[in-house]
């Protein structure tokens, strides 16, 4: 049966300052997840992709992404 990656999370918070010896199962199965994901070349391209993106976006405007996706304050 395959962990959930957030039984992770769950396993440390419950366990406290014993989650390195409780966890070790939730966290093989996290870094399973992970490592599939690092190895999956269209996930690499996808993120390259995006990367470039916002790279070019930056280079235009000179504002990062998080600034430019922040809400602007509204007046009354």
């Amino acid at each position: 049966m395959a962990l959930d990656p957030s039984d992770f999370t769950k396993c440390c918070k419950d366990s406290g300052v014993l989650m390195v010896v409780k966890c070790r199962k939730e966290n093989s199965a996290l870094k399973d997840c992970l490592t599939s994901y690092y190895k999956d070349p269209a996930f690499y391209e996808e993120c390259k992709m995006e990367y470039l993106k916002e790279r070019e976006e930056f280079r235009r405007t000179g504002i990062p992404t998080k600034k430019r996706l922040q809400k602007l304050p509204t007046s009354m």
